[in-house]
């Protein structure tokens, strides 16, 4: 993998980087991992298209802007910006971010009653401990391990929301199908995570300028039996000498595309044995705030786990009068089944809860479902159980010196997130720029 430093300079080469070739590059999907990859490409002087299913650029940095409000159905924050590549892309792009205080939060439960400061605070630490020293099995899932060892917590309202607005938010996967051994192996960047106010989707335009990019491009096959690698679309056929394969975990393990020849074992097991998680985001506007504006967070320890129990105050960082909440793990994918009025009335039930029998009901309202998606199907990628996170390290490998992957699911010490995909870009670019 390139240096981080590498990485963060990319975009500004000199005119030693400048590669005098005739090989040409095709890279598959407008994510920023594609568009990394790209850039990188282009700034030396190769040759590079890229072509997207769908009809925009940044594929997982999605924002829908239709009620004035820049709702971010995929990525939202900067994780860990000290360092963070991304971090460096926030003022060219024109992105406005907003520090988190992850301890801006009150915790409610069913009975509308606030948890203690203190309590919180003894859970939390005991939690942390716990997931620091757990002894993990590669055929035991984290939630078969947890109760395992920790049984007094199996129905602990309090514990269930931290396993689930903690552990599978951060990792995308019900903790029933989560690695007990690998749930957090990964790295991360130092500094409070950094949430963007005015639409992720910035970073993906901003990288998509000057760049050769074709779009509604759905790709089928790829054949790259040949000396030129053939991508057939649903209405056009591409050839290149190298190819970057960029779409979600997801797209793959559903075989949109086929290869030929197929992909070798290990890249295919590793296709086979990872999963994507799901998380979906749900945003409730009102005419005025009745909760606390104060807060950053509010949390709400429901019966049911993962099931709409973290709020966040979007009024803390804007002027909208907008809660925005989540579903994680299994509860998640239940969503994506539901009418947008039984969303509403189950989030609606946690707030009253809270606040009250007499708030008002929103206004207006947004969602997700991207286990549904046709363009990803599912959230972010994670490492299950029977498998270890060097499955992830398997598409590092190139198939033939002329079929490269990059996305989030390509960083074993970064999966899951936007600086993991945007490295994993410029992994990919330079395993080519190698062989020019």
């Amino acid at each position: 993998m390139p240096s981080i430093t590498l990485m963060m300079s990319a975009l500004a080469c000199n005119d030693d980087d400048i590669i005098n070739t005739d090989k040409t590059v095709l890279v598959i999907g407008a994510g920023v991992s594609g568009l990394a990859a790209a850039k990188y490409l282009s700034s030396r002087n190769v040759t590079v298209n890229v072509i997207e299913a769908q009809s925009k650029v940044g594929g997982r940095l999605k924002t829908n802007r239709s009620l004035d409000i820049a709702f971010d159905e995929g990525a939202s924050w900067i994780h860990g910006p000290d360092g963070n590549p991304i971090t460096e892309l926030i003022s060219p792009s024109g992105v406005n971010t907003f520090p988190t205080n992850d301890n801006n939060v009150e915790v409610y439960d069913i009975n509308g009653s606030v948890y203690d400061e203190n309590v919180l605070d003894t859970s939390e630490n005991a939690y942390n401990n716990i997931l620091n020293s757990l002894a993990g099995s590669i055929d035991k899932s984290f939630e078969e391990v947890f109760y395992d060892n920790y049984p007094q917590y199996k129905n602990n309202r309090l514990w269930s929301y931290m396993l689930s607005a903690f552990l599978e938010f951060d990792t995308g996967g019900d903790i029933s199908e989560l690695s007990s051994l690998d749930y957090y192996d990964d790295e991360e960047f130092s500094g409070d995570d950094i949430i963007v106010t005015n639409g992720y989707d910035r970073i993906a335009d901003y990288l998509a300028k000057g760049l050769n990019i074709e779009l509604n491009k759905k790709v089928t096959g790829i054949d790259y039996s040949a000396s030129k690698v053939l991508v057939s679309t649903t209405d056009q056929e591409f050839s290149a000498d190298y190819v970057i394969v960029t779409v979600p975990l997801g797209v793959l393990k559903n075989n949109v595309v086929n290869f030929t020849p197929s992909l070798s074992g290990n890249i295919q097991n590793s296709i086979n044995n990872l999963k994507m998680g799901s998380v979906n985001k749900f945003l409730c506007v009102w005419d005025t705030p009745f909760w606390d504006t104060n807060l950053q967070y509010i949390g709400y320890t429901p019966e049911t786990m993962g099931k709409f129990n973290y709020f966040l105050n979007l009024n803390k960082f804007s002027e909208s009068n907008a809660l925005m909440t989540f579903a994680f793990g299994d509860y998640s994918k239940t969503t994506e089944n539901m009418a947008d009025n039984e969303v509403i009335d189950e989030i609606m039930n946690h707030l009253k809860s809270i606040y009250g029998s007499g708030i008002p009901e929103p206004t207006k309202f947004l969602r997700t479902k991207w286990v549904s998606n046709e363009y990803t199907f599912g959230s972010y990628s994670f490492a299950t159980n029977g498998t270890r996170t060097s499955d992830f390290s398997v598409f590092e490998e190139s198939m033939n010196n002329k079929l490269f992957f990059a996305g989030e699911h390509t960083s074993k010490d970064y999966r899951g997130t936007v600086h993991g995909a945007y490295n994993s870009g410029f992994r990919a670019a330079e395993q080519i720029t190698n062989l020019l």
